[in-house]
């Protein structure tokens, strides 16, 4: 009893500096891809830039971004999150920065494109940090740590940019915000380290983390590795769950770009706000919305501490996240102001406490560390389709019928498809097998 006792004592807690690190670089990720839309009245009046010509500026990101999740998750795994972060956010950071040399459309919008290179490896990097440093009863509670960085990085670019905007001009707001990426590189390099690589990490720690199925092992090429086969990457792609994870996937973040996108235009149009109530209750559904990221992860992982199995436990909060989300229908039929802000805010909180279900799946169905962030990537390249789908087709509804009624009544049945389809779709929440893919011609 006193040498349990004394090993707890020993357990090191290395593992959660390891995802406040992650945390960070989402953060700065956010940062660094909001601070354009600030600048934006500045930009324009400077560059003499229509409205038409930068809402194509203002959708290029997503194009690369959403493209090279596959290439880099598959980096990721291959190479390992350590080397592909720092790549990421040197390359982000590197043309973050060099958008303060823009002189027109062109340049703005081939800067925002190669943004979009880099940010891409920011999710699947974060996403094998976690596979490999915690277990699965407290994967979901970590995986909502560096998911809310989402979250913090938007509602700090507000302010920080307005100040250095304020202070010393549209163009030094992006070469700060790229300092600041570089910055978190040097802190990176020098204490990230994958678990059996890091010289303070205690043994008790590692025992504890692979005992509770953490991925701890680093990338082995196929000769490297026991007999039984491998899963090529295109193979992933075989698998029904994979499938599964992207159409839900896709169905959360069309709702989630909504609040990105149009959602501080539906409070002016749709229930009349001004700038004041704006700037002050537009704020509440996102602040709302970190907690509940937090709440979802917290609560996944107590139920796998209790027993229950890790399929129930990630679908409950799936299932039940998304279910509760569709409610951002019922906000363009109810006549209170309050009474939708109330809605919009129960949907954002239930998106993101979805969403660290969302991002533990990648470690908790992968066949191999090597996949983990390879699925990341495929399933937020599916999600960030919807980043560019969303805002496009909200956008033509308004523009149809000249309110948002269809566009949020759109908006909550494809969160009740996004839980049908975890619910349905998505198999048990298992490493996925090996042996039912290789060869394989069809979805399993």
């Amino acid at each position: 009893m006193a040498s349990a006792s004394s090993a707890v004592r020993r357990r090191t807690r290395i593992r959660w500096w390891m995802v406040f690190l992650a945390f960070l670089g989402i953060s700065i990720n956010y940062i660094d891809r909001a601070n354009l839309g600030v600048a934006v009245p500045f930009i324009q009046k400077e560059l003499s830039i229509s409205d038409t010509a930068m809402g194509f500026i203002l959708g290029a990101f997503f194009y690369t971004y959403a493209l090279f999740q596959l290439p880099m998750g598959w980096s990721a795994d291959r190479f390992g999150a350590r080397v592909v972060y720092a790549f990421a956010v040197v390359w982000w950071s590197v043309f973050t920065a060099a958008t303060a040399l823009a002189r027109g459309f062109v340049s703005l919008f081939g800067f925002r494109l190669l943004l979009g290179v880099g940010e891409a490896g920011g999710y699947p990097s974060s996403a094998k940090v976690v596979s490999q440093w915690f277990p699965k009863q407290e994967r979901a509670f970590a995986t909502s740590i560096f998911d809310s960085g989402a979250r913090v990085g938007t509602a700090l670019s507000l302010p920080i940019v307005s100040a250095i905007i304020a202070a010393a001009g549209w163009r030094t707001s992006f070469v700060v915000t790229g300092v600041l990426g570089i910055v978190w590189v040097i802190f990176w390099i020098l204490f990230y380290r994958s678990p059996k690589r890091h010289p303070k990490v205690s043994s008790e720690e590692i025992q504890y983390i692979e005992a509770g199925g953490a991925r701890t092992e680093d990338y082995q090429r196929p000769a490297q590795r026991a007999s039984g086969g491998s899963v090529r990457w295109r193979d992933l792609f075989k698998y029904r769950t994979v499938w599964g994870m992207m159409i839900g996937f896709f169905c959360l973040n069309f709702v989630i770009y909504f609040f990105i996108t149009w959602f501080p235009d539906y409070l002016v149009r749709a229930r009349h706000f001004n700038l004041l109530q704006l700037g002050f209750y537009g704020t509440i559904p996102a602040i709302v919305a970190i907690p509940g990221g937090w709440l979802g992860g917290l609560f996944s992982d107590f139920l796998v501490r209790r027993g229950t199995s890790l399929t129930v436990a990630r679908k409950v909060c799936l299932v039940g996240g998304m279910l509760f989300s569709s409610v951002i229908a019922l906000a363009a039929i109810v006549p209170s102001a309050v009474g939708a802000l109330a809605l919009l805010s129960i949907s954002y909180a239930s998106l993101t406490f979805a969403a660290a279900s969302v991002w533990s799946l990648p470690a908790d169905v992968a066949p191999a560390s090597e996949h983990v962030a390879s699925i990341g990537g495929i399933q937020n390249f599916a999600s960030n389709i919807a980043g560019i789908a969303s805002p496009a087709v909200i956008g033509a509804f308004v523009g149809a019928t000249g309110t948002f009624v269809a566009g949020l009544i759109l908006a909550g049945i494809l969160a009740i498809v996004g839980a049908l389809s975890y619910l349905f779709i998505v198999g048990k929440v298992e490493p996925l097998p090996v042996e039912r893919i290789r060869g394989a011609r069809r979805v399993v």
